[in-house]
């Protein structure tokens, strides 16, 4: 038996797994985030057979810290974090991700609360800046937190939005919002069980909460070397783990839809409310 093996599920406590894929070298296009050099590259996904639920495990010493490693590696400096947002904002709607992602965003929130209302939203987790900016477009208040200080100042300074700078598993008054939003987030946390649950406190009464998570089963049909499932991704969902996340933390799903979106991820979107 492999010592890789997940002894458990997070999502859903089962223990039954079966291997799915396994590593010894990097994916093509995989980031380069810094390891030791003494170590071999070793990982393997494993699928829990209830929730089908993926879980991602390795023994390097892998650098993927999110306050300061992940900008590094995927950026390099601030000067390539402000030309990638460039980029990104640039693309026409048709080869854009984020043009589609505010686009659903804002059709919910219409059918959800009605037209005329003021929105105020809280992204987790902003990184570049991007959904940030087209809420701000869209004429919403939005709230951005990110644990990289770099990726702040440049909210802050070239997006223009509001932006904190704080760990969301710790961070406190941040008061409360009409939408939370996790756009591919959670995959990246070792809980995200504990992670959602906290969001119970940040969501105001009638609000609802927006996640987007890679779909492993669409991804695990088209091979091994699929984005989802790279190094940083600790967990990739299926449509029955994202239920059994949401009730694991206290939501009850609204919608789930699942797309391959212009970048050729394949997403699963969900939109949550509090239980009753």
């Amino acid at each position: 038996m492999s010592d890789l093996r997940p002894a458990v599920c997070p999502i859903s406590g089962e223990t039954q797994a079966r291997l799915v894929f396994s590593y010894d070298a990097p994916p093509a296009g995989e980031i380069g985030f810094r390891r030791s050099a003494s170590e071999p590259y070793r990982r393997e996904v494993w699928q829990f057979a209830r929730s089908n639920h993926y879980v991602s495990r390795h023994a390097m010493t892998v650098a993927t810290d999110y306050s300061g490693d992940y900008a590094n590696a995927t950026y390099g400096n601030d000067a390539g974090l402000r030309v990638a947002f460039e980029r990104v904002i640039a693309l026409p709607p048709e080869r854009s991700d984020n043009a589609g992602r505010i686009a659903r965003v804002r059709s919910f929130a219409v059918a959800y609360f009605g037209a005329g209302r003021n929105i105020r939203l809280l992204d987790v987790g902003a990184g570049l800046g991007v959904f940030p900016y087209a809420v701000k477009q869209a004429g919403w208040h939005c709230t951005a937190i990110d644990p990289d200080e770099r990726a702040v100042a440049h909210m802050r300074d070239h997006v223009g939005v509001e932006a904190i700078l704080g760990d969301f598993t710790s961070v406190e008054g941040l008061g409360q919002f009409d939408i939370v939003t996790f756009n591919k987030v959670l995959e990246h946390v070792e809980d995200p069980v504990a992670m959602l649950r906290r969001t119970q406190q940040f969501v105001a009464p009638g609000g609802f909460v927006y996640l987007e998570l890679p779909d492993g089963e669409m991804a695990a049909q088209a091979g091994a070397g699929r984005e989802e499932f790279f190094v940083e991704h600790l967990h990739v969902f299926s449509f029955v783990s994202i239920a059994m996340l949401a009730d694991q933390a206290g939501f009850r799903p609204i919608e789930v839809e699942r797309l391959q979106e212009p970048s050729t991820k394949f997403t699963l979107r969900a939109f949550l409310s509090k239980m009753a």
